[in-house]
């Protein structure tokens, strides 16, 4: 929802008609009515059928809203819904993605779409001729400024303490398509975290399943659609979500990645920036590891190594504004580049 905020006021700024479509999964639909956006809502993850009840259902009401509507072009995250939609309905179609262990639904995608567009750290298979590489994060669509300032007003409302560090945990579900094989952190090994943390500040947990009673106080109770004011100051992140990693690493947070299955730009931002720790393993010898490297991160040095990566990234925003004009042209999308 985030990564198209930006590109979507952009778009309707330069006079072009848009219509938004969603999917019941989570908070998506409570965050789009937060931020003002209006949208359609085709499915919802859990009904009759199952994941592949959803496809089929979303395809054809999709197919048939885009047979009625005609847009010029479709662009989606992931795009497994417009890419088919696009062939039946001859309308273009740009999927923009950046998880590389989504295997069966990249192949039951890419071969269809009209253009596939990842960050230049992508390290997974994509059709050659019909693809772009941008250097960048999807997280730079929204986080990078000017779109998004940090507010130390909006973070203290939301429960950062006002005199002393604290920390995010995140812990996921693992009911995606790409976390099948998966497993996450056990609940001994969250508490192991809690302690070590809460030995040096605040900790707060952000979870999509219930959490166990000792560890419900931790969980946060802030506004959703403010989360990233929040994350903006924080002393620094521990999860299994990729991608709350990579939104504190381009907010100059340093953040620890704990999973098993790692991500070409969580790797790019270990490797070439030093924000990112990714914890492959999960046994105690790795998580005490990562925990150790992100209490001594120094005060500070987030924010300069931030710079530098946003000195090396583009304008995500623009770039995603100049492909869905350019109908996924590859030769204007490779001078937009920048």
């Amino acid at each position: 929802m985030h990564f198209f905020r930006q590109p979507i006021a952009q778009l309707r700024r330069h006079g072009h008609e848009i219509l938004v479509t969603s999917r019941r999964k989570e908070i998506a639909t409570e965050l789009l009515d937060a931020f003002g956006l209006e949208h359609l809502t085709l499915s919802g993850e859990g009904g009759t059928g199952g994941m592949l009840g959803e496809l089929l259902l979303r395809d054809f009401r999709l197919s048939r809203l885009v047979r009625r509507w005609r847009p010029d072009v479709m662009a989606a995250i992931g795009g497994i819904f417009i890419a088919h939609a696009g062939v039946i309905n001859r309308v273009r179609s740009l999927v923009f993605y950046d998880t590389e262990n989504a295997r069966l639904q990249n192949l039951l995608t890419y071969p269809f779409a009209t253009r596939v567009l990842v960050p230049r750290c992508y390290k997974a298979w994509t059709p050659r001729e019909r693809s772009v590489r941008y250097p960048g994060y999807h997280e730079l669509s929204y986080l990078r400024p000017p779109y998004f300032s940090p507010s130390r007003e909006i973070a203290l409302a939301n429960g950062v303490p006002e005199e002393r560090p604290a920390f995010l945990i995140r812990l996921v579900a693992w009911n995606a398509n790409h976390d099948v094989g998966e497993r996450g952190l056990t609940t001994d090994a969250v508490r192991f975290i809690v302690r070590r943390l809460g030995a040096h500040g605040k900790v707060m947990i952000s979870a999509e399943a219930p959490l166990p009673d000792d560890l419900v106080q931790y969980r946060y109770s802030g506004a959703a659609e403010m989360i990233h004011h929040v994350m903006a100051h924080f002393a620094g992140f521990f999860g299994e979500s990729a991608t709350m990693a990579s939104e504190s690493a381009v907010l100059g947070v340093p953040a620890v990645y704990a999973a098993r299955t790692g991500r070409g730009y969580t790797d790019e931002q270990e490797e070439r920036y030093g924000l990112v720790r990714n914890a492959r393993r999960l046994d105690e010898r790795t998580l005490n590891d990562a925990l150790d490297w992100l209490l001594a991160f120094p005060a500070g040095r987030g924010q300069l190594l931030r710079q530098k990566l946003l000195r090396d990234t583009c304008d995500v925003a623009a770039f995603v504004v100049a492909a869905i004009e350019a109908r996924g042209d590859i030769t204007n999308l490779q001078s937009a580049v920048v």
